[in-house]
């Protein structure tokens, strides 16, 4: 069931340069679609290790040495030295690396009825229309909801969400983990467009099939799988206590390092066919995920799995619109734009 997005693969355009020709991470384009400008690429092969300026760090791409950054003890959070160390919690996937991250304060058998009663009205109200955005009609206001559901309101009021609750803290949440909720949106915008993307996927998943080898739900592995290959957050930023040396030389102590994790996600030196989405692959690896119990990794999967059902169930021939294609944006954070789609 592996599916490959041409529009997705990159495509051979030059990114600018520094001196010495080390890519610029934020130079005009690469700041839009660092893969159709192959500078993920570049850096894994041929500057695995190079130092930034602009935005001030060196930068990481390769997975064996982003990981390094994310459990060894030699790195701490960036940019105070109170953020995580070592195998500690690491603003990664859907974390956003909070030091007062705990856990929800509902019960999980409250907050995941809540979700997807959420998930169903929302499909509902789309399932009557000849076309919908699934990004702003749907996945802009499952989270939000999602994350009143976590603060206690096991039926939040979707009409009376202000536009901008996914960007505040949900009153007596999880601090930081649930209350903002623009991570989730990008996370459930990229899984949406991976699995729309494969009708015989989407066939599988909701019929409830495990993977190859049992060891969890298709849809918990599709879940996953989009975290690799599209994750919402592409860089992150740790530092060096000491002197570290890496496969491209050695890095300073005391320095800020730019971990790319969309680069490292699809190295393939790690991953086969590292563009390829495939909830089925044998090298999957939930290091790129982030922190297992995180309330926002858990409410995200929750979402997902419940969205997807939900749109599904409403919309059973839920299609792509007449010529559209998902096409995601953004360096920094990253997720589609828009996903149109005829309902019916």
């Amino acid at each position: 069931m592996p599916v490959d997005r041409p529009d997705a693969l990159p495509a051979a355009r030059r990114p600018h340069r520094l001196s010495g020709g080390l890519p610029g991470l934020l130079a005009p384009g690469a700041t839009t679609d660092p893969y159709r400008l192959r500078l993920y690429r570049l850096l894994r092969t041929d500057y695995p290790l190079g130092y930034d300026p602009a935005l001030g760090a060196w930068l990481l791409s390769r997975y064996a040495d982003v990981a390094l950054a994310l459990t060894d003890p030699r790195f701490t959070g960036y940019p105070h030295d109170g953020a995580p160390r070592g195998r500690a919690l690491v603003p990664l996937g859907l974390c956003r690396g909070s030091l007062v991250c705990g856990p929800l304060t509902v019960p999980w058998s409250t907050a995941a009825p809540a979700v997807e009663r959420t998930a169903y009205v929302l499909a509902r109200r789309i399932a009557g229309r000849d076309r919908a955005d699934l990004v702003a009609d749907f996945c802009r206001w499952l989270p939000a909801g999602a994350a009143a559901a976590a603060a206690g309101l096991a039926r939040p009021d979707l009409g009376a969400l202000p536009r901008g609750a996914r960007h505040r803290r949900a009153p007596g949440g999880a601090g930081d983990c649930t209350g903002t909720t623009a991570l989730r949106e990008h996370a459930l915008a990229s899984f949406l467009a991976n699995m729309l993307d494969a009708p015989d996927l989407l066939a599988a998943a909701t019929a409830g099939e495990v993977g190859g080898d049992g060891s969890g739900s298709l849809l918990g592995r599709a879940w996953a799988e989009t975290l690799r290959r599209d994750p919402p957050v592409q860089i992150v930023l740790r530092r060096t206590r000491t002197e570290v040396a890496v496969s491209g030389g050695t890095l300073p102590a005391d320095a800020p390092v730019a971990c790319l994790i969309g680069a490292a996600g699809r190295d393939p030196a790690r991953f086969a066919a590292p563009d390829r989405f495939d909830p089925l692959r044998s090298d999957a690896d939930p290091l790129l995920i982030g922190p297992a119990g995180c309330p926002a990794a858990l409410l995200g999967r929750l979402e997902a799995e419940h969205g997807l059902r939900a749109l599904l169930t409403a919309m059973p021939g839920i299609r792509w619109a007449d010529g559209f294609r998902p096409v995601a944006g953004g360096l920094l954070t990253r997720g589609p734009r828009a996903l149109l789609v005829r309902p019916s």
